[in-house]
């Protein structure tokens, strides 16, 4: 193994992180796996368009030179987010990888740039589909809910893909393939409430996750067959997680518990530009990392505060979600 490659990995174990590095010939076929799995229709061309279609399979401009694809493994926990609203107080939950993305992002990319610039090697993000590069990098599996699991870290984490002109001769490229421990386990398929997960095909559909549906622009509300009950975070959705026996050590494993009051959540509610916040309500959506989700919070609010105004108990959601 290249010299500099093996002391990055020890580097990052030290910080319990973990990566891989693969050759930037590795590009084309991550192209042509995703690109594949469009021509063929696999994947919902709404989705396509709205989730995939902003990946870039070519190096930036100011590191043409690229020799290598860097995949950093963080680990991260759930947040808790609590809204008051006429007395009483629900808390939600932040799947793992919503708090704070972009500064995790640029943290690692900090971390290799301290560590590889002595040897005279430079970094950049990558817009590449991450899980995909994980698990074919050998980093990852992918659980049957395709999700993306490490031993030691489970589904809690979040990959940054960056590119580097790093050389990079070998590297451990596999084909993607599913945990040994999935082949017999059904959990993930029969909690799933919408479908998304199925035993007819590996990939998921996509379409059907909540997760899609509810980090979509405001301007689509959520289909009919979507039942309010089956919502179970703010954004995102965590009942294939909650219920994987890979990820049963880490289910407890929660940082901060952000509060908004009543005058928030009404603000919330009533769809308020940033601009019309207070200034510590728009500190505490830049400290989770939700300003971007300001203008969806109306409509992933509405689903645990029934008209006009009363709250749904979480215990409520989540009984009815098992």
């Amino acid at each position: 193994m290249n010299r500099v490659i093996e002391t990055l990995y020890s580097k990052l174990e030290k910080q319990d992180l973990k990566g891989r590095v693969v050759s930037i010939q590795r590009l084309k076929e991550l192209q042509k796996e995703i690109e594949g799995r469009h021509t063929q229709e696999l994947f919902d061309e709404e989705f396509y368009q709205e989730g995939l279609s902003f990946f870039s399979f070519r190096p930036p401009d100011d590191l043409q030179a690229a020799a290598s694809l860097i995949v950093v493994a963080v680990p991260r926990p759930q947040t808790k987010v609590s809204f008051t609203w006429r007395g009483k107080t629900l808390t939600l939950i932040l799947p793992p990888t919503y708090l704070g993305f972009s500064e995790v992002l640029r943290q690692i990319e900090g971390l290799l740039t301290e560590w590889l610039a002595p040897e005279g090697y430079r970094v950049a993000s990558a817009k590449l589909p991450r899980k995909l590069l994980a698990v074919r990098s050998g980093l990852a599996e992918y659980g049957r809910n395709n999700i993306g699991y490490i031993p030691g870290m489970g589904s809690f984490f979040q990959p940054t893909v960056f590119y580097s002109d790093l050389p990079c001769q070998e590297d451990t490229w596999c084909e993607p393939r599913m945990m040994d421990k999935c082949q017999d386990c059904l959990v993930c398929l029969t909690k799933c409430p919408t479908g998304a997960i199925t035993s007819e095909r590996f990939l998921l559909r996509a379409e059907r996750c909540l997760v899609f549906h509810n980090e979509r622009s405001p301007d689509h509300p959520f289909p009919d067959w979507i039942d309010p009950a089956w919502h179970n975070c703010l954004i995102g959705c965590m009942l294939c997680q909650q219920f994987c026996p890979e990820d049963k050590a880490f289910l407890k494993w929660f940082e901060g518990n952000e509060t908004f009051s009543h005058e928030e959540t009404a603000l919330f509610l009533r769809g308020v530009s940033s601009d019309q916040l207070p200034a510590t309500t728009q500190a505490k959506l830049e400290r989770l990392g939700l300003l971007y989700a300001l203008e969806i919070l109306p409509r992933n609010l509405g689903v645990f505060f029934r008209s006009p105004g009363q709250a749904i108990q979480q215990n409520t959601v989540r009984e009815k979600c098992r």
